[in-house]
């Protein structure tokens, strides 16, 4: 009888941990967010605050984004590099866009994360949510 009773304990617990084990993936995620443009003697100063919640540390990371001007039309794609990403922590990158009128950006998308060490392949992409805290729409 205390053989099935710990058969039937241990089968509990390996169901709970596979329960919380798929909760902590389905949260997994990196956040980007668009928080700031502001006007530079070389362009366009561009503000992003990372948050890594993803289940490993990123050791380096680099987004290829595309900017669309005020003809909604891509201005330019260009590959910004983040660095690295802590687990849990927020980070705060800026990048001074040459050339770049704040006021025609219109719009930003994250095509692609051709550099993500770290996590597993695709793991990143999958993971990402945008927002942004300013009127230029930021997607991923």
């Amino acid at each position: 009888m205390t053989g099935r009773f710990a058969a039937v304990a241990a089968g509990m617990v390996m169901a709970v941990s596979g329960i919380c084990q798929a909760q902590d993936a389905a949260t997994a995620k990196l956040d980007v967010e668009l928080n700031a443009l502001a006007p530079s003697q070389k362009g366009c100063m561009m503000t992003f605050v990372a948050e890594n919640n993803l289940q490993t540390p990123i050791n380096k990371i680099s987004f290829e984004l595309a900017f669309f001007n005020d003809k909604n039309a891509v201005d330019r794609i260009t590959v910004l590099d983040f660095r690295d990403l802590p687990q849990g922590k927020k980070r705060v990158r800026q990048f001074d866009m040459p050339n770049v009128k704040c006021d025609t950006v219109t719009r930003i998308i994250i095509n692609d994360t051709p550099v993500c060490d770290g996590p597993a392949t695709g793991e990143c992409m999958k993971g990402l949510v945008t927002r942004s805290q300013i009127s230029v729409p930021f997607e991923g």
